[in-house]
């Protein structure tokens, strides 16, 4: 009997190893795990009780592996305190054990149409150090006062015990929001977490709609998920953003910057994610000058928002195409230590200085650490990692993202090889997402997948549309590959 599940598991292990990444647990690891039988407590350090509070997680309609409860509170002169509880996997996990050699080697989990391969191991990722419904847990608390305008008026962090209300997800959720759906059961369930969830959806857009005007970017890519009938491959499917996501995005960036600048003002050194300025810029010109559209000699964020917002206005239905081609112009995000007193380095996309990761601690090591030095900071003890160990740190934890996006890419297309199997030589309208010395690449807008382009390719540029005709697949390397029709 096929099981296209069951290949592509052996795919994704494989493409682990390759990239230096590692499938499976270590005997010590496992050992280690083996000692851990409950969720840690904390009876020495102070801790708020903030149990009563109505926390609740919005995320994947099946992730267990929760790192993050949100709620809301109206203050008297009209704004608002969003409060965001970052799991304590730190209590759990500790530096330089052989559990937290694995998280620092990965630095990442890496989720395949194959298989998950979780930083953490299960038990601990899904269960001891997750924000799981019901459960007293220990987390790191980042309190910010937002303003009617958007503004964080101010923030501070601190240490409590937290208890998830409610576990919901975000397509159910995003729909009672927008209107087009009924409330999920566990919103009705639970007394007053309605109003409460408005609340907060009304502060993310307030923070989304500063940001924007500051020059972040409304970019919409598609992200094609494999779907199975049980253990066939029957569709790729794009994930679509929506209001629930955006809520999770719009509070967890403000918790990020909130963290850095808390670190910043305690002397601490830490990472900071940043995207530089597009070396490509004139690139970028170049395609928003096909819509009539000039943009300035120089990198401008706000300029290219406008552009963004026009062209989604203009066009919705073919705006992700547009915005993976300057997605790919941008270039790629990294981790940099920063121990400057003054200017933080910023972040081009998001049109914000001081941003670090820190909200994800089950699924992301960079927010581990940052978890780390923020917990020292508070206790007043010594940090826990030297200035040249984090530099390290920065550089091979962007180096290990890169490689896990490109295994959770090369499975991404090897379940679309599968999928295009048996439709060589069908013709298909396309996308150009690269062009460079090594190749030319497309995306096909239905289904949305990626693959090479071969013969004559000269004169295409990220941006360009084209029709192409499928030549052959490589299920095992996740090869697609085209040509181009009417060249």
């Amino acid at each position: 009997m096929t099981s296209h599940r069951s290949d592509l598991k052996g795919i994704a292990r494989r493409a682990m190893v390759e990239r230096g990444l590692l499938p499976d647990f270590s005997a010590a690891a496992m050992a280690e795990l083996a000692h851990i039988q409950r969720a840690a407590t904390d009876q020495q350090s102070p801790l708020r009780d903030l149990t009563s509070l109505l926390w609740a997680s919005i995320d994947n309609d099946d992730s267990r592996d929760l790192d993050q409860l949100t709620v809301a509170e109206l203050q008297p002169d009209r704004s608002v305190k969003i409060l965001v509880a970052i799991a304590d996997v730190d209590a759990l996990v500790t530096k330089d054990s052989a559990l937290d050699a694995h998280a620092r080697h990965n630095t990442t989990s890496v989720y395949t149409a194959g298989e998950l391969f979780p930083m953490l191991p299960e038990q601990l990722s899904t269960d001891l150090t997750s924000l799981g419904e019901g459960q007293d847990r220990l987390a790191v608390v980042v309190e910010m006062v937002i303003a009617e305008d958007g503004a964080v008026l101010r923030s501070a962090l601190f240490r409590a015990l937290v208890l998830n209300h409610a576990k919901l997800a975000y397509n159910s959720v995003a729909a009672w929001l927008s209107g087009t759906g009924p409330a999920p059961e566990r919103i009705s369930a639970v007394s007053g977490l309605e109003a409460q969830l408005r609340l907060q959806d009304q502060v993310a857009q307030r923070l989304k709609a500063r940001r924007h005007q500051q020059g972040a970017l409304s970019l919409e890519t598609l992200e094609p998920r494999a779907v199975f009938d049980g253990e066939v491959l029957t569709a790729v499917r794009v994930d679509q953003k929506n209001r629930a996501k955006e809520l999770i995005e719009d509070f967890m960036i403000a918790a990020n910057q909130a963290t850095a600048s808390y670190l910043k003002g305690k002397g601490v050194p830490s990472f900071r994610r940043i995207l530089r300025s597009p070396e490509r810029w004139q690139r970028i010109v170049e395609v928003a000058a096909r819509w009539g559209e000039p943009l300035p000699g120089e990198p401008d964020a706000r300029a290219l928002e406008t552009f963004l917002v026009k062209r989604r206005q203009a066009d919705p239905v073919r705006f992700p195409d547009l915005s993976l081609a300057i997605v790919k112009l941008i270039g790629r995000g990294e981790y940099v230590l920063d121990q400057s007193k003054d200017r933080a380095p910023e972040h081009f996309g998001l049109a914000v200085k001081g941003y670090t990761h820190s909200t994800a601690p089950n699924r992301r090591f960079p927010d581990l650490i940052t978890q780390r030095l923020v917990k020292a900071a508070l206790a007043g003890t010594s940090t826990p990692y030297r200035p040249d160990e984090l530099k390290y740190l920065a550089g091979h934890c962007t180096e290990k993202e890169d490689d896990a996006e490109r295994v959770e890419r090369q499975l991404r297309k090897s379940a679309a090889a599968l999928l295009l199997e048996s439709r060589i030589g069908q013709r298909f309208d396309a996308i150009v997402t690269g062009a460079s010395d090594k190749g030319t690449w497309v995306r096909l807008l239905d289904p949305p997948v990626e693959g090479k382009l071969g013969g004559i390719t000269r004169g295409l540029d990220v941006g360009d549309t084209v029709n192409v005709e499928l030549i052959s697949t490589n299920v095992e390397r996740g090869y697609i590959d085209f040509s181009r029709v009417g060249a």
